[in-house]
């Protein structure tokens, strides 16, 4: 995967708009405001993917390419590298699955709007 099938993957999901929130080089993708990725744009290395607690540690034992989060909370995100072990399926099924956490957790208001779309 490269980085541009990584964005057009990210923005073909309901809802998510991209931005640059910390500078010109780390692109980040948003459901409804709520971050689920980012990555930097430059080197493109790895994802940061926002994981069920319980799954993360599981993923990080089955793939050497999966870790903790890179700046980040450690229980609830992992850092997905981009070229190594993790298949492409997969790491398309992790984004998914990190769109879904946070949309989950939008206010009832917010799932509703995303409803809609």
């Amino acid at each position: 995967m490269n980085i541009e099938e990584y964005r057009d993957f990210c923005l073909q999901l309901k809802g998510v708009t991209e931005e640059l929130p910390f500078g010109p080089e780390v692109l980040v993708f948003k459901v409804m405001g709520k971050m689920f990725a980012l990555t930097d744009i430059d080197s493109f290395e790895f994802i940061n993917l926002k994981c069920d607690p319980e799954r993360a540690i599981t993923l990080r034992e089955e793939y050497d390419g999966i870790s903790p989060g890179w700046h980040m909370n450690k229980t609830h995100w992992n850092s997905v590298k981009t070229c190594g072990d993790v298949p492409e399926e997969r790491i398309k099924e992790l984004i998914r699955h990190s769109y879904d956490l946070v949309a989950a957790s939008l206010p009832k208001k917010s799932r509703e709007e995303l409803m809609l779309l």
